[in-house]
């Protein structure tokens, strides 16, 4: 006769006893256990938000763009939730954050690999971010995949293309690992959608997405900004980075400048 199969439990599926035992204080400051749990909540709903955006990438290039919608949008309302988060954060005062930050030490929140991994997702390609990993790290090595890869911005040029639309070989035979350069061939490309939405529909839902997710990537920077602001004012960032005035200059950053600037035309 075999064995019962093992009992699954609520805390052994989830694997709570890691999970809850991952908190690592370097003070005794009450302040300190909400940081670590905003930044590693942070880190698990980026793990999902690169589990939806491969799968969307990988339908979008297959040719298979409507399932990809689903995944795009759960993407967005996951950016929701992060964004929501900063205000848990901004409950603490300078203060409060003064009274541990010495035990961060050399840390940044520049070193987080997800984060850095969506942003080439997206098209945000920077290989200067690859000096933050260490050599020989499975960080490093998805890191460098990522930022080798096609974008999703790439895999929705090609469908552009593949609908007949003229998008200039140089654009979609770039060299995907250096940033990209807004082309008003494609911006043109982009119009075309918006002014017949009927022909293009597949596109046109497709664009609509992209555009939450880069309003949803500003919103959270912009939140982003104005907690460090509200924490630590002008002050240099841990690790050396620069802190608020770095963060206001990513707010410049579109990750689809087509979709943005091809509104003005409409």
């Amino acid at each position: 006769m075999s064995a019962p199969p093992p009992r699954v439990t609520y805390a052994g599926y989830l694997g709570l006893d890691r999970l809850l035992s991952a908190q690592h204080p370097t003070t005794d400051r009450h302040d300190e256990l909400l940081f670590i749990v905003i930044h590693q909540t942070k880190e698990l709903w980026l793990k999902e938000i690169l589990h939806e955006v491969r799968l969307a990438k990988a339908l979008i290039r297959g040719g298979d763009a409507e399932p990809a919608y689903k995944a795009l949008a759960r993407v967005s309302r996951i950016q929701s939730i992060m964004t929501q988060s900063w205000d848990v954060l901004a409950t603490m005062t300078p203060s409060d954050y003064l009274s541990f930050r010495d035990g961060l030490g050399a840390s940044s929140g520049f070193q987080s690999w997800q984060f850095r991994t969506l942003e080439y997702l997206l098209g945000l390609k920077d290989a200067s971010h690859l000096s933050f990993q260490d050599e020989g790290s499975e960080a490093l090595a998805a890191l460098t995949s990522a930022l080798n890869a096609p974008s999703l911005y790439d895999d929705a040029l090609q469908r552009l293309a593949v609908h007949g639309l003229s998008i200039p070989a140089e654009v979609l035979g770039r060299d995907v690992a250096l940033p990209y350069a807004p082309s008003e061939a494609v911006e043109d490309a982009w119009l075309a959608v918006y002014r017949d939405t009927a022909r293009y529909w597949e596109l046109y839902q497709l664009a609509e997405k992209l555009v939450d997710l880069d309003d949803a990537l500003l919103t959270w920077r912009h939140k982003h900004v104005l907690t460090v602001e509200r924490i630590i004012g002008s002050k240099r960032g841990t690790g050396g980075s620069e802190g608020g005035s770095y963060l206001q200059r990513t707010l410049q950053r579109r990750c689809f400048p087509e979709l943005w600037s091809v509104r003005t035309r409409l």
